[in-house]
Order: structure tokens, then sequence, then C-alpha cells
């Protein structure tokens, strides 16, 4: 098998994302921003999408001993489809964003459905810092003081019925915010899910911050799922929609290329993606670039201790 150094750009995106690439561009340089704009040449893209400051307590009992990825590498290198295609382009262009009276509908198999502004979800529970590992499919990593509260504080609040067996997440999809819905790439809205117990786990952060700052654009605002033992895109950004169901969702990337992505989408460093080897990644930030040596992936991210009990019994090379 190649090593991830030895493979091409064009091979580690999904060939349906290659193929769009040009649609999206002619997209986004139709628009009043300029294709030529380009986020690592001004901080003035990070102005535009400026935060609040968050009152915040430190939890130590979920955070890694280890070096935060600069906010200026957080913010400027993402996977947002919603916005574009390029790891750049959020950043760019997600500032057409409008979170104000933003809304999340809390629904499905629940006993006190909910629609809850963002007020309310800043005030449900006390926010804590966690700084948690963002792994991504693709081979790089980084590592993400977030802000939230575990997801299960706002399930406990709707009482889910005993006929609830997974979590659906829906995030918004507005073609007059959202440059990237008008490609083809994948069936809008974006729909992630998670098992409940997944779900419930304390580790499952409903995230409104990071850095001690409300959510950039670019990340997610207002609103955002982060679930650190599974790949980046299971934790679902923008959410407009929760829904409690009892069969499992159809996730968004699992229908797009179910050979290449599965619902459950644990971090494995067994199993390979079809067209390269999870078995190492590179960490963002390095000085090195895509010099730098990679490390070794971690089980479940680094988090087995925790949630490998999720998964007793299970074929995780069937259940990937």
């Amino acid at each position: 098998m190649r090593k991830i150094a030895q493979i091409l750009p064009s091979e580690i995106t999904p060939r349906i994302v290659f193929e769009e690439r040009r649609k999206i561009l002619q997209v986004a340089a139709s628009g009043a921003l300029g294709s030529s704009l380009m986020p690592w040449f001004s901080r003035d893209v990070f102005a535009a999408n400026s935060s609040t400051k968050l009152v915040t307590i430190q939890n130590p009992r979920y955070s890694v001993m280890e070096k935060s990825t600069s906010l200026e590498d957080i913010t400027g290198y993402n996977n947002f489809y919603e916005f574009g295609l390029e790891k750049t382009d959020p950043a760019v262009f997600a500032k057409t964003l409008e979170t104000t009276g933003w809304k999340l509908s809390v629904e499905g198999l629940v006993n006190k459905p909910k629609v809850f502004g963002v007020e309310e979800l800043l005030k449900l529970a006390p926010l804590e810092e966690r700084v948690y590992r963002l792994r991504c499919v693709e081979g790089w990593s980084m590592v993400i003081p977030w802000v939230g509260y575990s997801l299960s504080t706002l399930l406990k609040a709707v009482d889910p019925q005993g006929s609830a067996k997974f979590v659906e997440f829906v995030s918004l999809a507005d073609k007059k915010q959202m440059p990237g819905v008008n490609n083809s790439v994948l069936n809008w809205p974006y729909v992630e899910g998670l098992r409940l117990d997944e779900a419930n786990h304390p580790l499952t952060l409903l995230t409104l911050g990071l850095y001690g700052e409300v959510l950039p654009k670019q990340n997610g605002a207002p609103v955002r799922l982060v679930v650190p033992w599974k790949y980046g895109f299971k934790s679902a950004k923008s959410i407009v929609k929760i829904r409690l169901v009892e069969k499992q969702p159809l996730n968004s990337w699992n229908v797009s290329a179910p050979n290449e992505y599965g619902f459950y989408s644990n971090v494995n460093p067994e199993v390979d993606h079809p067209r390269w080897s999870q078995a190492s990644e590179r960490r963002i930030g390095d000085p090195k670039g895509f010099f730098a040596p990679k490390q070794k992936t971690l089980m479940f991210n680094g988090y087995a201790d925790q949630v490998a009990s999720l998964y007793a019994g299970m074929d995780l090379r069937k259940n990937f």
C-alpha cells in the first residue's frame, strides 16, 4: 500500500468532490466576492468573523494535554462544503452566513419538543472549554479548545421517548448564504447521525465556541456538534434541527459514497479508506508543513479508554 506522502493531491479528495471543483469555483467567482481573495494573505478574513467572549470553565477531565492548534489554522483550514470544496473557501465565503435569530428545533421521538434560540442554548448549562483532538478522514488533524457542554444536557431537556434509538442532525442549507449548496457533491441539507448512546456520551459536545469565544462562521456557527473519537465529517456544523428517531439516519457522506464513508466512522488506524491509509496523520500547523513527520493515528482518536465499550462485540471493519 502506498504511503500518504506518495498520494497525489487529487487522490486525497473524494472523486466526486474533485470533479465538482470547477462548478463551485464558477459559482464563487460570479458572486460579490472574487475568487482571488486568499485568507492567508490578510487577517481581514478573521476580523470579519470576529467573535464574542464567552464565560467558560476549564474541564481537565476531557481535555488532552497537547498544544492547541493556532486560531489562524483552525479558522483558515476547514471542511465546510456549504461554502466551497477547498479547505480555504469557508474562511472567505462564510462571512455571508447570518446567525442572528438562529433557531434550533429539537423534535421527533421526544416528550418535550422545543425550538431553542442561541441565548437559551448558552444558558442551558455552564460552558466548558475542552481541548479535543479533531481527526479528518483525509489524514490531517488538529487540537482545538472547543467550548460547549455535553449534548446529553440538551437531550435530557426534551425527554426522549423509549422508542428513540438514534439522533439525526440537520444543517442549514441556504443557497443565498451558502454558495456551496449550488453544487451536487452531496444531497442537501447535510445530515449526520449518531446512536443515542453515542449522542449521550459525555464526550459528545454541543459546541457553541472555541478559544473562549463564540464559534467563527467558518467553523460551524452558531451551534455545531463535536464527536472527538470519530472522523471530522461526523461533527455536523450550523445545525438547525435535531431529531430523535427509531431507525438509523441516512447520513450524507454514507449516501454519497457508501463504500468510502460508513455510518459509524470511528477513527480506526486498522481500517483504511479505499484510496489511502488511515494509519498515520499530519498535524496542521507544524512549521514543516507537508514535510513534517507524520504521527501514528490512535484508535478512537486516542479516546479508546472512554468509548471502546460502546462498540463491544461489534465488527469494526464491517461497521466502519
